[in-house]
C-alpha cells in the first residue's frame, strides 16, 4: 500500500473513531445535569455524615465548611481529619462552624500517622468514618475541602440517590477555570473523562463500567461495608473510580452527574501545576504498562492529532469532517464551562498537552516519584 493509500485510510479511521465517539459511548459528550424537578428534602430524619480530608487547606478551607454547613434540606455533621496540616486548617474550620453553625456541627479529628499501604486522603477519609459511624448516618458524604457546595447540592444529590436507589451518587463539580492553561485543559479534562466513564454506562447495572468524581460522594453506609470500606481501596490513586468499582462489583448502583453550581476552589493556574495533576494518576489509570501506554498515545494521535495534520494536506476534507465532529462533541463542555466558544478549536492541542503529561506519569512511575501529592509519593514502581 502506497502514501497516498495509507493516508485516505487512516483518515476514514479517523472520521470512523470519531462517528463511534459521538454515537457509540452513550452520547457522553452531551453534558448531564440533575434533574431540575427533584424534591430537595432528605428523607424524615436520616443523617447526612460529611468527611472532609484536610492536609494544610488554609486557604479553602473555611469557605467549604461554611457552604456545607448553610445546606437546606439536608441535616449535616460534618467531620474535618486534619491530616497533620502544619498551617492552622483545623483552627480556620473550627472558625468557620462557630460562625455559621455552632461547634456542635462539626468534629475536628487529628490525623494519625499513615500506616503502610494507605494513601494520606484514604487513610485520613477512614478515620473519619470510624467516627462518623456511630451517628448511624443514612449517608456519608465523602468531599474536598476545597468544593464550595451550593445551597442545595447536598439535599439534591440525596434526592437522586433515593429515587435512583443508587448506592454512590457523586457529583463533578466545575473546576476552577480562569486562566489561560486552564481554559485550554480544564474542560479537555472533563470530555476526557466522560468519554473514558460514560455516565449512562456507570449507572446501567448490566456494565462493567464504574465511575465517580471524589470531590462530591454520597454513599449509603451499608454499601460501603459490602464493597469491603476503605480498606478494600487503601492503596488506589484514582480512589474515587476505585470506590465506585468496588460498589457495583459487589451488586451496588452508581450514578455520576455535573452540578454547575458547585465549584472547586482550587486554582491550578499555571500549565505546570495541571501537568503534575495529570502526571500524578494517568500512568496509574493505564495499570503501569508499558505497552498501554503506547496503545493510547497511537489512539491519541489517531482521534486527536491526525485531523488537524490531514487539513493541511490533499485530504482535507477527510481532516475537516474528523475536526468538524470533534467540535460537535467538545462544544457543549466548552458552553458548560462559559468560556468563549472558540476554545472548542484547542483540543487537539489539548490532547498534545495530556499525551505529554501521561508520558511525563510514567517516568515518575519508573523513577519512584508516581502519586506524589503535599510531599508524598504514593504510586511507585516496586523495585525488589
Amino acid at each position: 500500500m502506497n502514501m497516498p493509500d495509507l493516508a485516505v485510510l487512516a483518515g476514514a479511521m479517523c472520521v470512523i473513531a470519531w462517528i463511534y465517539i459521538l454515537a457509540g459511548r452513550a452520547l457522553f459528550w452531551r453534558v448531564r445535569l440533575p434533574p431540575a424537578a427533584l424534591p430537595t428534602q432528605v428523607e424524615s430524619g436520616g443523617l447526612i455524615a460529611a468527611i472532609i480530608p484536610a492536609r494544610n487547606e488554609t486557604d479553602v478551607i473555611g469557605a467549604s465548611v461554611t457552604s456545607l454547613l448553610r445546606q437546606s434540606g439536608a441535616g449535616l455533621r460534618l467531620f474535618v481529619v486534619d491530616d497533620n496540616s502544619t498551617d492552622g486548617t483545623a483552627d480556620i474550620a473550627r472558625s468557620a462552624a462557630a460562625r455559621h453553625g455552632g461547634p456542635g456541627t462539626l468534629t475536628v479529628i487529628a490525623g494519625q500517622p499513615l500506616p503502610s499501604g494507605w494513601t494520606g486522603k484514604l487513610w485520613a477519609l477512614q478515620q473519619g468514618i470510624e467516627q462518623a459511624l456511630t451517628l448511624q448516618p443514612q449517608f456519608l458524604l465523602l468531599t474536598d475541602a476545597d468544593i464550595e457546595h451550593s445551597p442545595q447540592s447536598i439535599a439534591t444529590l440525596a434526592a437522586i440517590a433515593e429515587q435512583g436507589e443508587y448506592d454512590l451518587a457523586s457529583f463533578m463539580v466545575k473546576l476552577h477555570c480562569h486562566s489561560v492553561a486552564e481554559k485550554l485543559l480544564i474542560p479537555a479534562f472533563v470530555f476526557f473523562f466522560f468519554l473514558l466513564y460514560p455516565p449512562k454506562w456507570i449507572c446501567d447495572s448490566g456494565r462493567k463500567t464504574a465511575g465517580a468524581a471524589g470531590g462530591c460522594m454520597l454513599i449509603r453506609p451499608e454499601a460501603l461495608q459490602r464493597a469491603g470500606g476503605m480498606a478494600a481501596i487503601r492503596s488506589e490513586i484514582i480512589d474515587d473510580c476505585a470506590l465506585a468499582a468496588a460498589v457495583k462489583r459487589n451488586g451496588g448502583k452508581v450514578w455520576l452527574g455535573l452540578k454547575p453550581d458547585t465549584r472547586s476552589l482550587r486554582s491550578y493556574g499555571s500549565f505546570a501545576r495541571i501537568e503534575g495533576m495529570i502526571a500524578r494518576t494517568a500512568f496509574n489509570q493505564l495499570r503501569h504498562s508499558a505497552w498501554v501506554l503506547m496503545g493510547a498515545l497511537a489512539g491519541m494521535v489517531l482521534v486527536f492529532l491526525l485531523p488537524v495534520a490531514l487539513l493541511f494536506s490533499r485530504w482535507w476534507m477527510l481532516g475537516a469532517g474528523a475536526y468538524a465532529l470533534m467540535l460537535i462533541g467538545y462544544l457543549p463542555m466548552v458552553r458548560f464551562y462559559g468560556i468563549n466558544l472558540l476554545w472548542a478549536l484547542t483540543l487537539p492541542a489539548s490532547a498534545a498537552f495530556y499525551m505529554f503529561a501521561t508520558v511525563h506519569s510514567a517516568l515518575r512511575y519508573w523513577s519512584g516519584r508516581g502519586g506524589e501529592w503535599k510531599g508524598r509519593a504514593q504510586d511507585a514502581m516496586n523495585r525488589g
